[in-house]
Parts: C-alpha cells; structure tokens; sequence
C-alpha cells in the first residue's frame, strides 16, 4: 500500500466513524479506493480474496441488523466488502487485508467503522456474488465525514485514550511469555506501539507477541468465553479474533516497512511453552 501521510498518522488518527455526511463519495476518493479494493487478491499467508466498494442500497440494514452495532452507523456512503476463500490462515487474511483498505480510505479523508459477522447470506453475499467456498467475515462502512471539527476534537480524546488499551508489558515479551519486552528500540518499538494500538473486537486486544531471536512469533490469546473458535462454528459464527491477528500484523509490517525494515511472515513455531490452553500460535516475522 501506498499513502500519502506517514501510516503511524493514519494509525493514530483513524477511529470507528458511526456518523457520516449524507452525500455519496467524491468521485476522486471513490476511486482511489476502489482501485485499492481490486488489486488485493492475495493474502500475506498465501489465501484468496477479493473486495470490492459498493455504495449504499436500502437493504443493507437488514443484512447487518444482527450485528447490534448498525443501529448506531448513520448515512454510510458505502461499504468495503469481500470475500475469502475457506482455508489455512483466511481470516488472518482478510483481517490484514482489509484493515489496509481502512487504512487507505483514513488516508484520503474518509470515516470507516470495522462491522464484524458472519454473512453468508442477504445483501452482502449478493453484492459480492460469494461462492460457496469463501465467507465474509467483516465488511466495513466508509462515508465522508460528518463534522471534521468534531472528528478532530475526537482525535485529541483518541491520543489520550490509547491507556484504555492493554498495556506493552502484558502484549509483548521476551523469549518466552511471562517475561514483559523491557525495550524495543527503533522501528521494531515504533512497531509494536502501532500494533498495540490495532483495533480489535469488542477492543480485547487478543494478540501476543514474544522475540526470540530475530524473530517475532505472534500468538492468539483467546478471550475467555469470546464467540468463536469451536463454538463459534457451531453457531456459524466467524472466529473475529483470527481477524484481529491479521489486523495486529498490518500495522505491524506496514510501520516497519515505512521505517524502511524488511522481512517475511513464516509459519514456523517455536519452542515456546505457552501459558494457558487459550493460547496459540499463528505465525512469526523473521527480519532480513
């Protein structure tokens, strides 16, 4: 992805737009950002996707009424939607993937609110014309903003609301968890703020991040009675804390490559006893 505003801006400065002007997009930023949704077709762990802007229709309502949070989204313009392809690390994916759309509609001056669930049917399914092999995990309203004033002055609670979020020393460690990352300088601490920052469901924050080496092995720590994994697909569920991984490590790469630090995602696990059974490992970035 390519932005015009350092993306550490972006992280900070994108927030969950509920409210949004009723005009549909300039033609310009609608552009911008549907070019950006048509070239994604391949996740950074291997699987398919495709995502498309849509504009608003009037039975978008009832396809996201089950999520309980559209009551509160007013006047969207449109919505990012896509689809993944069942298998390996799709929701990673998909959760990295689209959080770089966000990204990029934050960098050309729109709002967008992550909107997480399970579509396999409505308005959604059809717009995207989903197979039977991919699901929509999240779809995400995007809109100008109503009252830039007022989202500005939002920013400023945003910045000092970053303490609400779970502190370094109980995300990241060193060599094994228990053991908090007393330091991380340059880039990979830049990094690792911006990763602390992701938005996540319900803001649980369930990713882990432990150095060992020259790498940096990310793990999912499940929310204790959360929807999903086994329970979720029982109910039909996606597992939204699998998207919140992808998330975690969009801002993750994204920063150190802005910083100028290659690297590559690897599925390769470490030696790494794990604290608890709600613990997994998803993948490692090995620097090069």
């Amino acid at each position: 992805m390519q932005f015009s505003k350092p993306v550490t801006d972006l992280i900070t400065e994108r927030f969950s737009c509920r409210t949004y002007a009723t005009r549909p997009l300039a033609e310009e930023r609608r552009r911008r950002l549907s070019d950006a949704a048509s070239v994604l077709s391949t996740g950074r762990l291997g699987s398919s996707l495709r995502f498309q802007l849509v504009a608003t229709e009037a039975d978008d309502a009832t396809a996201l009424k089950g999520l309980g949070t559209y009551g509160a989204i007013r006047d969207p313009a449109g919505f990012i939607v896509g689809a993944a392809t069942r298998g390996g690390k799709y929701l990673e994916d998909y959760g990295y993937a689209m959080e770089s759309l966000i990204l990029t509609a934050t960098d050309i001056g729109l709002g967008s609110c992550w909107l997480g669930g399970f579509f396999t049917r409505g308005t959604f399914s059809r717009r995207i014309a989903l197979k039977m092999e991919e699901r929509i995990p999240a779809v995400a309203s995007v809109g100008e903003i109503l009252d830039a004033d007022v989202a500005r002055d939002g920013f400023m609670r945003r910045m000092a609301g970053g303490a609400r979020r779970l502190a370094a020393e109980s995300l990241f460690f060193e060599g094994a968890f228990g053991a908090p990352l007393s330091h991380a300088a340059g880039p990979y601490g830049t990094a690792l703020e911006m990763t602390r920052l992701a938005p996540s469901a319900s803001n649980k924050q369930p990713w882990r991040v432990v150095h060992l080496g020259g790498s940096w092995h990310f793990y999912l720590s499940r929310t204790s009675g959360y929807r999903g994994g086994l329970g979720g697909k029982l109910l039909k569920i996606e597992d939204m804390q699998r998207v919140d991984i992808g998330i975690a490590m969009c801002h993750f790469e994204l920063t150190l490559a802005e910083l100028g630090v290659s690297g590559r995602w690897v599925e390769d696990a470490p030696t790494i006893v794990l604290p608890d059974n709600r613990t997994e490992y998803v993948v490692s970035w090995e620097g090069m």
